[in-house]
């Protein structure tokens, strides 16, 4: 199958190679390079595509694949406006079924765990993830990032997997209220967001940031049968009922979910039979999503600035 990866940064090059390694005849193309003519153009001997470009200049290139009729695998988010989510979803419906969201996270384990557990007992949860982003790789700047674009950019979208998370086990989410803390360097940009989250019976918070000296992601399900404590940067998962504590063994090879997402979207694209996660998520079924997380950049709050230095 032939494949055109359209964005040559970092999440551009992994896939481009993951790829190469599952068999497919992958080209990438730099956006900047190449800009809407070229990708467009490149897309006429394409089988299927891969948009990793900045989330703001992603419209156009779904616009033209589906046009065209080639299934497309974009990276997280959709989209940050509401509006786009929706214009997205009309203009992809037509290969949305054999497209997918580069919701790599719904390929961990410890995720595939917790979808299968019986969670209809919980009243409350708390979803974290962050990491200080001037320590994310070598030679890179955060400046020089689409994170650090105000349309586009900041850590609600970048960390968005944990609000997938949230809208996947527990459907039907509102949101309440979202606090960001911005930078004086950065306007409009979110350095750390919380999301308060509720339904019928249910509350919970999803929190990113920025900042924090070492990774830590974490999530907390409380119910009056049982809690599930998922600890993902120490790969402790433990399951606490009136028994006593039980810990589950998940190991994961980080690649190894980005490496199955792909898998499943040759698949999907080839019209060949899928791994049957019940996770996977093709871009149709993963619209609930998508619109939590527009929604959610869309109605932040800021309510103060952080001071660290952020190069």
């Amino acid at each position: 199958m032939r494949v055109l990866v359209i964005g040559s940064g970092s999440i551009g090059r992994r896939h481009h190679d993951n790829l190469s390694l599952l068999g497919a005849q992958s080209r990438l193309l730099s956006w900047r390079e190449a800009g809407i003519t070229g990708a467009v153009t490149a897309m006429q001997d394409a089988d299927a595509v891969v948009v990793a470009t900045a989330t703001n200049i992603r419209l156009p290139l779904i616009e033209a694949a589906a046009a065209q009729g080639v299934p497309i695998y974009v990276e997280k988010p959709l989209a940050f406006r509401p509006s786009e989510v929706e214009e997205i979803a009309s203009l992809a419906a037509p290969v949305a079924d054999r497209s997918m969201l580069g919701l790599m996270l719904r390929y961990h384990p410890a995720v595939r765990a917790l979808a299968e557990a019986d969670l209809s007992d919980v009243f409350q949860f708390a979803l974290t993830i962050g990491h200080d982003v001037t320590q994310w790789r070598q030679n890179w700047r955060f400046s020089d990032s689409y994170a650090a674009r105000a349309q586009g950019g900041g850590v609600l979208l970048d960390l968005c997997h944990e609000l997938d998370l949230a809208a996947y086990l527990f459907p039907g989410l509102g949101i309440t209220q979202v606090e960001s803390l911005g930078h004086p360097g950065f306007p409009g940009v979110d350095f750390a967001s919380r999301v308060s989250l509720q339904r019928q019976g249910i509350v919970g918070d999803v929190s990113m940031d920025y900042l924090t000296p070492l990774l830590h992601r974490r999530a907390v399900l409380r119910g009056h049968e049982r809690m599930h404590d998922f600890n993902f940067a120490a790969q402790t998962y433990r399951v606490t009922d009136a028994s006593g504590e039980q810990y589950l063994s998940l190991p994961l090879e980080r690649n190894a979910m980005f490496l199955d997402a792909m898998r499943d979207f040759l698949a999907l694209a080839s019209g060949s039979k899928t791994s049957g996660n019940p996770l996977m998520p093709r871009l149709d079924l993963c619209l609930p999503s998508a619109r939590l997380v527009a929604s959610a950049w869309s109605v932040r709050s800021f309510v103060g600035e952080i001071t660290k230095e952020i190069p």
